[in-house]
């Protein structure tokens, strides 16, 4: 017999036992009662179950014998006692009820339980002191995430020098042409590309001019900048964001900017205008193009003034989580335009400081705002 028959056995012993004595089977039964409950069962089903079968049953039961197998007739017969089926007799059972049908009844409705795992009755007291336990921790992280948070945007309404030092704007590598046209249109930033680049370069050193900087917080950030009328026009031309985790120009660094290209290597192509990301290892170290994003292609069908829209207002924006990078380009004739995400990628640097960059072929000018 399988264990869950076994389970619905022992409910229906006990349940039988419980209606012949009126008490719970806690104790196996003696010669006498198993002689009485014998009794009890053929007086009321016309059926016989011996007593010593009972008295085994129930010494299995109660763990303090080796294992029973009742048979299917003695089942059938606790069955009918329980149910109070018809009387009968052996002979009426085997001609019309060989198939033991009480037993099955029995069965079909205690299986169920017998196999269930018992249900426990389960306390929520301890739920609400916990809930505002968990409720006081997040409240206080989400105060400690904004006290500790650093919240920064400029946008460059006042550029003189003493507005910029107390917003901790450094200006390094200042070029004595073109860094007092800085404020020339008012309430903005005027920057010009002037030749230089942050690229190793065999002929010339690291170097770029009017470099504007900022230091960065340590852990997680967000920096994002706000480009207007910028339309790079020679080759390598560009403008962006620079991260780099010190002040030398050849430090570790990832850039995303702006940038014109007619260089492909001999193959004929138009030009275009493109976000370009790099990331570079620093001391002179091979960088790495891991954006290429083509804006416009500078063809016969591009007019002069449908480059003009499009890059009337451009946004860049770089997301760190960790050592993870999600670069981020936003473009076109209006300021609210959606970004659109270029690429996530790991980099190992840890920066510091963040930089409005222009390098290579001088004459552009651009106004700016910072987030």
């Amino acid at each position: 017999m399988e264990d869950p028959e076994l389970k619905v056995f022992s409910i229906l012993f006990r349940e039988a036992y419980s209606r012949c004595f009126g008490v719970s089977l806690t104790q196996p039964l003696t010669e006498t009662e198993g002689k009485l409950f014998q009794q009890q069962l053929l007086d009321h089903t016309g059926l016989m179950v011996g007593w010593r079968s009972l008295k085994n049953y129930s010494l299995f039961l109660l763990s303090e014998k080796e294992k029973e197998n009742p048979s299917v007739a003695s089942m059938d017969t606790l069955a009918r006692y329980v149910l109070k089926s018809p009387y009968t007799n052996e002979l009426e059972r085997k001609r019309n009820e060989s198939h033991h049908p009480y037993w099955f009844i029995y069965r079909e409705r205690h299986l169920a339980n017998a196999i269930s795992p018992d249900v426990k009755l389960f306390s929520f007291a301890w739920v609400k002191p916990i809930l505002a336990a968990v409720l006081l921790l997040l409240a206080a992280y989400t105060w400690y995430q904004r006290k500790s948070t650093v919240y920064f945007a400029d946008n460059f309404k006042d550029v003189g020098d003493k507005a910029m030092t107390e917003k901790e704007w450094q200006v390094l590598n200042k070029d004595d042409i073109y860094w007092p046209k800085h404020g020339d249109i008012p309430k903005a930033l005027t920057l010009f590309t002037l030749t230089g680049d942050n690229w190793p370069d065999s002929t010339s050193l690291p170097q770029i001019k009017n470099l504007v900087i900022r230091s960065l917080p340590r852990g997680c950030f967000v920096t994002e900048l706000h480009i207007e009328d910028f339309i790079p026009a020679a080759e390598w031309q560009q403008a962006g964001l620079l991260l780099m985790e010190d002040t030398s120009v050849n430090s570790p660094s990832i850039r995303l900017s702006l940038a014109y290209n007619d260089f492909f290597g001999g193959f004929n192509k138009p030009q275009e205008i493109l976000v370009q990301a790099i990331a570079s290892p620093g001391a002179g170290g091979k960088p790495e193009e891991f954006v290429h994003s083509t804006v416009l292609t500078l063809d016969s069908t591009v007019s002069r003034s449908m480059v003009s829209s499009n890059l009337k207002k451009t946004a860049l924006r770089i997301e760190k989580k960790g050592n993870s990078y999600r670069l981020l380009y936003a473009g076109g004739a209006g300021a609210n335009s959606a970004f659109k995400e270029l690429a996530t990628k790991e980099v190992g640097i840890t920066p510091a400081i963040y930089r409005y960059f222009r390098p290579k072929r001088q004459g552009a000018r651009y106004t700016c705002g910072a987030g």
